[in-house]
């Protein structure tokens, strides 16, 4: 009975349940689109403090890059052609998908590019600069990465995983009934493979092969001893999107057998948000290097006239990348154009976050999908220095106060909804690096959770005050 009675207590507000550390991982926040008519980015951060961006030009005619000290700073950042494709022969025709690496004190640019008298003989290539701002660097051609066929190749990238270096890629198997499938191999040096390359994904599922049957655009991210590769698939129209595969980080990577392929995307069109064709992504992290930061491509429209290849209007965008509790990442939906949105964990129930659930707002561990504990935190909709909290996952609709409940409901548009659904950001009443939300037309009460759910009340405990308190990540 005892023991019923200390759950009871903690799980109403009752009892005052230990304070929850501080997350590990706090909100960061990005305002996109980082770049218009920026396609295939890659964003990579270095030890000079500078964050380095290059991405493909529309015009498919050179290679570009951009530095900034964050990455909304690469929004604005001059920026500077490293190198113009050939005037005829190889190199000289589909500049695609370029990457910069910092390589044993070198600056290394994978890329791909046709030739004039074949503009789709893509095949991969690397330029090596000297220099410590590779801006100003000067360039040199390594040439091209020789695979086990001349036959289109492209979307090299390279990591270190276990104290080896792997170069990814996708290529056409000229066995195979595809476009392109996905190969790795080790690395005698940044321009050279060496070893049998491995073929470790071919497009066979149906969001695989819709309009062209493509795994291409390879990226790495490591996370508690695995190894995540995301890949595009399909066709770079609103079909385009994200697939995953899955190995440990002490395997031997060019053994197809240690990776695991999922059968469903991870990332994909959401007309909701107006986010299209989302893919060909990279990683980075936040500033403060405590956050992992997903960074694509995709379109605002879904409609395109035309090849999408000629449609130049893929922008670059950014967004924090969350890990469920197994370990695994949780890419949520490409959010809305606009400040990215933020997520807020009890700050007496560390796994807990605020989420809604048939438009009731509560507390819940495990949240899944993602986007319902996703808000955007905008200037409140009754002005004067408040902020409202938007759904990430059905814009336009905000949680508010209603008989002292909070519910997620869409803006009406009337003032009374506005202030409903305005409340003032204060420093955290039971932590102040922890943040609490005061309602704007009722004064002295406060977001809190209580047995689960959210309501809008007057804290006059300490328990009330940790019910109250938040933590943005």
């Amino acid at each position: 009975m005892a023991v019923l009675v200390a759950l009871a207590a903690a799980f109403t507000g009752l009892g005052a349940p230990a304070q929850a550390a501080a997350p590990g991982s706090p909100a960061v926040t990005y305002t996109n689109p980082i770049a218009e008519k920026r396609a295939d980015p890659h964003i990579f951060k270095h030890t000079d403090g500078y964050y380095y961006f290059t991405a493909t030009v529309p015009e498919y005619d050179r290679i570009v890059l951009r530095r900034a000290t964050t990455i909304q700073g690469l929004s604005t950042a001059p920026e500077v052609t490293i190198w113009t494709k050939h005037a005829s022969g190889v190199m000289g025709a589909h500049i695609w998908a370029p990457e910069i690496h910092f390589i044993d004190g070198k600056w290394y640019v994978y890329f791909a590019a046709g030739s004039t008298s074949d503009v789709w003989a893509i095949r991969m290539y690397v330029l090596e600069g000297s220099g410590a701002n590779p801006l100003t660097a000067t360039w040199t051609e390594k040439g091209q990465i020789k695979t086990t066929w001349e036959s289109f190749s492209l979307d090299s990238t390279t990591f270190v995983v276990n104290g080896v270096r792997y170069l990814a890629w996708a290529q056409r198997n000229p066995a195979e009934n595809n476009n392109t499938s996905l190969f790795i191999a080790k690395m005698a040096n940044p321009w050279t493979i060496t070893g049998t390359p491995a073929e470790i994904s071919q497009p066979t599922l149906s969001w695989e092969t819709i309009g062209f049957k493509v795994n291409e655009g390879p990226a790495l991210i490591q996370h508690g001893g695995k190894v995540f590769m995301t890949y595009s698939a399909s066709a770079t129209d609103a079909n385009y999107c994200l697939g995953m595969l899955t190995a440990s980080a002490t395997a031997d990577l060019t053994n197809p057998a240690v990776w695991s392929k999922g059968s469903q995307p991870v990332f994909t069109t959401n007309a909701a948000t107006s986010q299209y064709g989302p893919g060909h992504n990279s990683f980075t992290v936040s500033e403060d290097g405590r956050s992992d930061i997903l960074v694509y491509h995709d379109r605002s429209y879904r409609d395109i006239t035309g090849d999408p290849l000629n449609d130049p209007n893929r922008r670059t965008r950014v967004q924090k990348l969350y890990w469920k509790a197994d370990g695994t990442p949780d890419f949520g939906i490409p959010v809305a154009d606009g400040v990215t949105p933020q997520r807020f964990s009890s700050y007496n129930y560390a796994d807990r976050f605020i989420r809604h659930w048939e438009y009731r707002a509560r507390i819940e561990a495990n949240v899944s999908p993602l986007a319902d504990s996703q808000f955007r935190v905008v200037t409140g909709l009754a002005g004067t220095g408040t902020v409202s909290l938007e759904a990430a996952n059905f814009p336009g609709y905000y949680l508010r106060n209603k008989n002292s409940e909070v519910w997620l409901e869409k803006n009406d548009g009337t003032p009374a909804f506005a202030a409903d659904a305005s409340f003032y950001r204060r420093s955290g009443l039971a932590d102040s690096a922890g943040v609490s939300y005061e309602s704007s037309n009722n004064a002295g009460r406060y977001i809190r959770h209580y047995n689960y759910l959210l309501y809008v009340q007057t804290p006059s405990t300490a328990t009330d005050r940790a019910d109250a308190t938040f933590y943005a990540q």
